[in-house]
Protein backbone atom coordinates (compact mmCIF):
# COMPACT_ATOMS: atom_id res chain seq x y z
CA UNK A 1 0.00 0.00 0.00
CA UNK A 2 2.77 2.47 0.85
CA UNK A 3 4.54 1.83 -2.55
CA UNK A 4 0.79 3.06 -3.84
CA UNK A 5 0.40 6.50 -1.87
CA UNK A 6 3.87 7.01 -2.67
CA UNK A 7 3.45 7.14 -6.70
CA UNK A 8 -0.29 8.87 -5.69
CA UNK A 9 1.45 11.35 -3.72
CA UNK A 10 3.87 12.23 -6.17
CA UNK A 11 1.38 12.48 -8.99
CA UNK A 12 -1.35 14.13 -6.92
CA UNK A 13 1.31 16.85 -5.11
CA UNK A 14 2.91 17.75 -9.14
CA UNK A 15 -0.84 18.01 -10.59
CA UNK A 16 -1.56 20.52 -7.00
CA UNK A 17 1.50 22.40 -7.60
CA UNK A 18 1.14 22.58 -11.21
CA UNK A 19 -2.42 24.27 -10.47
CA UNK A 20 -1.92 26.20 -7.97
CA UNK A 21 0.90 27.93 -10.34
CA UNK A 22 -0.86 27.98 -13.26
CA UNK A 23 -4.92 27.49 -12.37
CA UNK A 24 -5.85 30.85 -12.56
CA UNK A 25 -5.33 30.92 -16.26
CA UNK A 26 -8.67 29.39 -17.36
CA UNK A 27 -11.97 31.22 -16.47
CA UNK A 28 -13.43 28.06 -15.02
CA UNK A 29 -10.89 27.84 -12.30
CA UNK A 30 -9.73 30.82 -11.05
CA UNK A 31 -11.75 31.00 -7.92
CA UNK A 32 -10.39 27.25 -6.75
CA UNK A 33 -6.97 28.54 -7.74
CA UNK A 34 -7.46 31.49 -5.51
CA UNK A 35 -8.47 29.12 -3.16
CA UNK A 36 -5.92 26.46 -2.89
CA UNK A 37 -3.31 30.37 -3.27
CA UNK A 38 -4.49 31.03 0.10
CA UNK A 39 -4.65 27.73 1.87
CA UNK A 40 -1.37 26.83 0.69
CA UNK A 41 -0.17 30.63 1.97
CA UNK A 42 -1.86 30.08 5.13
CA UNK A 43 -0.29 26.65 5.49
CA UNK A 44 3.14 28.01 4.72
CA UNK A 45 2.78 30.74 6.57
CA UNK A 46 0.52 30.31 9.80
CA UNK A 47 0.62 26.23 10.08
CA UNK A 48 4.71 26.98 9.76
CA UNK A 49 4.35 29.09 13.48
CA UNK A 50 4.23 25.43 14.95
CA UNK A 51 5.65 23.46 12.06
CA UNK A 52 8.44 25.40 10.30
CA UNK A 53 7.93 28.29 7.71
CA UNK A 54 6.90 26.63 4.61
CA UNK A 55 4.91 23.80 6.17
CA UNK A 56 2.86 21.47 4.07
CA UNK A 57 0.87 18.30 5.20
CA UNK A 58 0.94 16.64 1.87
CA UNK A 59 4.67 16.73 2.13
CA UNK A 60 4.45 15.60 5.96
CA UNK A 61 2.37 12.94 4.69
CA UNK A 62 4.50 11.91 1.83
CA UNK A 63 7.90 11.85 3.36
CA UNK A 64 5.87 9.45 6.76
CA UNK A 65 5.18 7.06 3.61
CA UNK A 66 8.41 7.53 1.63
CA UNK A 67 10.43 7.02 5.38
CA UNK A 68 8.06 3.42 5.94
CA UNK A 69 9.49 2.66 2.34
CA UNK A 70 13.15 3.24 3.93
CA UNK A 71 13.95 6.63 2.43
CA UNK A 72 15.98 8.65 5.51
CA UNK A 73 17.44 11.73 4.01
CA UNK A 74 14.45 13.41 2.25
CA UNK A 75 14.61 17.25 1.83
CA UNK A 76 12.35 19.74 3.10
CA UNK A 77 10.83 21.11 0.07
CA UNK A 78 8.25 19.13 -2.27
CA UNK A 79 9.59 20.82 -4.97
CA UNK A 80 12.89 20.58 -4.02
CA UNK A 81 12.42 17.13 -4.13
CA UNK A 82 10.50 16.85 -7.46
CA UNK A 83 13.32 19.17 -9.56
CA UNK A 84 16.30 16.92 -7.73
CA UNK A 85 14.26 13.80 -9.18
CA UNK A 86 13.22 15.14 -12.43
CA UNK A 87 16.70 16.39 -13.45
CA UNK A 88 18.86 14.08 -11.56
CA UNK A 89 20.95 16.77 -9.71
CA UNK A 90 21.04 17.89 -6.15
CA UNK A 91 19.75 21.68 -6.76
CA UNK A 92 20.51 24.49 -3.36
CA UNK A 93 17.75 24.28 -1.37
CA UNK A 94 17.72 28.09 -0.92
CA UNK A 95 17.52 28.55 -4.71
CA UNK A 96 14.71 25.92 -4.86
CA UNK A 97 12.96 27.76 -1.85
CA UNK A 98 13.42 31.49 -3.95
CA UNK A 99 12.10 30.33 -7.19
CA UNK A 100 9.36 28.91 -5.40
CA UNK A 101 8.38 31.61 -3.36
CA UNK A 102 8.80 34.12 -6.01
CA UNK A 103 6.93 31.94 -8.60
CA UNK A 104 3.79 31.18 -6.01
CA UNK A 105 4.22 35.30 -5.52
CA UNK A 106 3.83 35.93 -8.98
CA UNK A 107 0.96 33.22 -9.55
CA UNK A 108 -1.04 34.64 -6.16
CA UNK A 109 -0.86 38.43 -7.61
CA UNK A 110 -2.10 37.25 -11.24
CA UNK A 111 -4.72 35.38 -9.43
CA UNK A 112 -5.84 38.14 -7.26
CA UNK A 113 -5.77 40.13 -10.61
CA UNK A 114 -7.91 38.60 -12.65
CA UNK A 115 -10.22 37.61 -9.51
CA UNK A 116 -10.73 41.03 -8.81
CA UNK A 117 -11.42 42.14 -11.92
CA UNK A 118 -13.79 39.13 -12.82
CA UNK A 119 -15.65 40.40 -9.95
CA UNK A 120 -15.79 44.21 -10.66
CA UNK A 121 -16.57 42.78 -14.35
CA UNK A 122 -19.80 41.48 -12.64
CA UNK A 123 -20.67 44.31 -10.57
CA UNK A 124 -20.66 46.99 -13.43
CA UNK A 125 -22.93 44.03 -15.50
CA UNK A 126 -25.15 43.93 -12.45
CA UNK A 127 -25.46 47.88 -12.25
CA UNK A 128 -25.28 49.07 -15.99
Amino acid sequence: MDVFLDKFFIVFHTFLALFIIFGWMWKKTRIINLLLLFITLFSWVILGIWFGFGYCPLTDWHWHIRYRLGFRDMPDSYIKFLVDTLTGMDWNETVIDIVTGMTFGLALMISLGLNISELIRKIKEKSG
